[in-house]
């Protein structure tokens, strides 16, 4: 089944695999080490994730700007190629301290700054450019499922980065151990991501000026036709209701990604569940995504992707309510029902490329437009729904704090026995 897939796919799949295997280590681990390991204020950790916020606006309006002005699919390309070294870069920036840091210290709040604003900008950079690239290739060569399970593949595949830094650095015990892994997996991140680009140039259509995907008379837009083809896209009510939907989903699922190893080490003792299991626990929570994804194709040819996702929020929720009824000292169940809503909040995540394309394809048959807007669709996508990734940190450590969260005088774990 898999070596009937075309060649373009497993190229499109290599820049998968590249910003996976980052991207998965850097939301995993970056509140722990800078929470713990640096000490950085709770102000300062506030302040950081207010900029990023910002910084995320402006960053995802100058990605549209620069992927709907970009000439055709080479375009998309350049930006993977040349944003490729500095993802890998940005990568690296928050793992090595710029000094020895006390409690509090600024230079901590600035380091996390600067590490977040970097990443982000890299990653937005590729992503958008991949994303339009998922709507352009479907429509001309694969099925969206078709390509969907050889992108999973490379997912699953990322996603074992989370796994072996944990077993290697005793999950971030050993600095020195993630260092060197961090070191290691940007640049394989980086060859994986020019392989896969370089792949898809040499074996995508080519096309004559006359035949781009963004024509001349859409690529120097006005102010004006911008934002009035931005007022036609947020007037349909499935897009908008997506977006509400998408905001949430993004928030729950970085709740999870910054939180999941606080939880664990707060509430479950080691004596119960050791390191290596808990790497093993923590493995799985990004593995079994991709694999459920893989296994349920026959689901969603049969079912569709409104009902899965539909029923995923069903099972978030009833599991969430069992872990509630059973409390916290049940911790054989706690550590299932971590990995449990990680793993289903990820493989839902995992279909929202699929309404997004739905969406593109419903506005170009409504509006009759010569090419499709997918930049703008992604780009609007990511505008109302990055600010999640910023309100999740923030909220859900106001609410660790209140219960002595890094205090070393009150046992958080303690603390929540009380409170229940």
């Amino acid at each position: 089944m898999l070596l009937k897939i075309k060649p373009i796919a497993w190229a499109y799949s290599m820049i998968t695999l590249g910003t996976e295997m980052l991207n998965s280590v850097f939301s995993f681990y970056y509140v722990k080490l800078f929470l713990h390991l640096y000490k950085i204020s709770e102000v300062a950790f506030y302040q950081a994730q207010m900029i990023l916020m910002i910084w995320n606006a402006l960053n995802d309006l100058t990605g549209y700007f620069h992927v709907s002005q970009a000439d055709c699919c080479s375009g998309h390309h350049s930006s993977v190629l040349y944003g490729a070294p500095l993802y890998s870069i940005a990568f690296l920036l928050p793992w090595f301290p710029w000094k020895y840091y006390h409690r509090g210290d600024w230079l901590s709040g600035l380091h996390l700054v600067v590490s977040l604003c970097a990443f982000d900008s890299a990653l937005t950079c590729i992503q958008q450019a991949q994303c339009t690239l998922f709507a352009e290739i479907f429509t001309r060569h694969e099925s969206p499922l078709r390509l969907l399970k050889i992108n999973q593949v490379a997912s699953l595949v990322g996603s074992t980065s989370i796994l072996f830094s944990g077993l290697i650095s005793d999950n971030m015990e050993i600095l020195f151990n993630f260092q060197a892994f961090a070191v290691l997996i940007a640049i394989l991140a980086m060859a994986s991501l020019y392989t896969g680009t370089c792949h898809m140039s040499h074996l995508g259509p080519k096309r004559s000026p006359e035949e781009n995907v963004f024509p001349e008379s859409e690529q120097d837009l006005p102010w004006t036709s911008i934002v009035s083809l931005m007022r036609q896209l947020l007037t349909q009510k499935n897009f908008c209701l997506f977006l509400i939907m998408s905001f949430f989903q993004v928030f729950h699922l970085t709740f999870f990604n910054n939180f999941m190893m606080i939880f664990a080490d707060n509430l479950i003792p080691k004596d119960v569940l050791p390191s290596f299991l808990r790497s093993i626990m923590y493995g799985a929570a990004f593995t079994c995504p991709q694999c459920l994804v893989l296994f349920s194709q026959s689901w969603l040819k049969k079912f569709g992707y409104y009902k899965i996702i539909l029923i995923s929020f069903y099972l978030k929720g009833t599991a969430s309510i069992v872990m509630l009824l059973l409390g916290q000292q049940y911790y054989y169940f706690l550590a299932l029902y971590l990995t449990v809503i990680m793993v289903i909040a990820q493989a839902s995540s995992c279909l929202f490329n699929l309404p997004l394309a739905d969406v593109v394809d419903a506005d170009l048959l409504k509006f009759n437009r010569q090419s499709p807007l997918s930049s703008m669709v992604f780009g609007i996508n990511a505008l109302f729904t990055k600010p999640a990734q910023s309100l999740a940190p923030m909220i859900i450590l106001s609410k660790l704090k209140q219960y002595g969260y890094g205090n070393p005088d009150k046992s958080t774990s303690h603390r929540m026995v009380s409170v229940e």
